[in-house]
């Protein structure tokens, strides 16, 4: 029998069973975590001081933010009635936020589309950027979709149609590769604690690549309907993979997601129905 999407039913276990994780094994003592990273220092790259274009992002990466599922450890800027209203009524499954219920309402548990800039902050699944010469491709392999960055001079649009990962252009200011998008639809959450958008958002990302192995980046998600004032990101990495660093087919299968969620929901009749 195949398995679909494994990848996306472990992940979604795993999570939204972190609290519970994080309670049954409490971190180290700061000495026995000291002792540890002693014992097992990172291995340098051997390709990290090979020369590098700036202007060159082709290759599989690997997705690195300060805390995952979201823009930022700090909390987000406050949020306008709208905003505050529609929050309320997210309800997460997906994370280790306190606001996290099995199963919840997250739209990505019934397979729709993640949006950006969400899909940016899963740590551990690649990101294949492909350079052409009117526009840049990120194909994720999360949901394994692809977003189109045109960089053929073209204006970005008044205002265009509603799609989850937005309308961008991009252009280079020196060695920084600064996007600007705009036109997301507003299904789609913020992070994994259920942050809500309007149409109206806006979003520019900068991108460097600091060295053979490492592109940092940034974003600033504007949107005044929903929030007060810009959230601007931590900074984040993008590490070049090896050679056994593939991209796999995450695809979400409706009818795998609903299998998963029923035996979330009723574990001993799940086990009953596999026997």
């Amino acid at each position: 029998m195949r398995n679909y999407f494994l990848p996306f039913i472990a992940s979604a276990a795993a999570l939204a069973l972190l609290p519970a994780a994080y309670a049954q094994n409490p971190a180290p003592a700061p000495a026995a975590q000291g002792a540890r990273a002693a014992r097992q220092p990172a291995a340098p790259s051997p390709t990290k001081n090979l020369p590098f274009d700036p202007h060159d992002f082709s290759g599989i990466w690997n997705i690195h933010t300060p805390r995952g599922f979201s823009l930022s450890v700090a909390p987000p800027p406050p949020m306008t009635k709208w905003a505050e209203d529609r929050y309320a009524l997210a309800k997460p499954g997906l994370g280790g936020s306190g606001r996290a219920a099995p199963l919840g309402n997250d739209p990505i548990m019934v397979c729709d589309p993640m949006g950006f800039p969400r899909i940016m902050f899963w740590n551990g699944y690649p990101l294949e950027i492909v350079q052409l010469h009117d526009r840049v491709l990120m194909f994720f392999d999360w949901f394994y979709t692809y977003r189109t960055i045109w960089t053929d001079g073209r204006a970005l649009p008044a205002d265009p149609d509603p799609r989850f990962y937005g309308t961008a252009v991009g252009k280079w200011d020196g060695d920084t590769f600064v996007v600007q998008s705009k036109g997301f639809d507003d299904r789609t959450w913020l992070d994994a604690d259920g942050h809500p958008h309007t149409e109206d958002m806006t979003v520019e990302e900068r991108y460097k690549r600091v060295d053979h192995d490492t592109i940092e980046f940034t974003m600033t998600v504007t949107d005044p309907k929903a929030y007060t004032k810009p959230w601007v990101s931590d900074k984040s990495t993008l590490t070049l993979g090896d050679n056994k660093t593939v991209m796999r087919e995450d695809i979400c299968v409706p009818s795998v997601e609903a299998k998963y969620k029923e035996e979330v929901r009723n574990p001993a009749g799940g086990a009953g129905k596999a026997k």
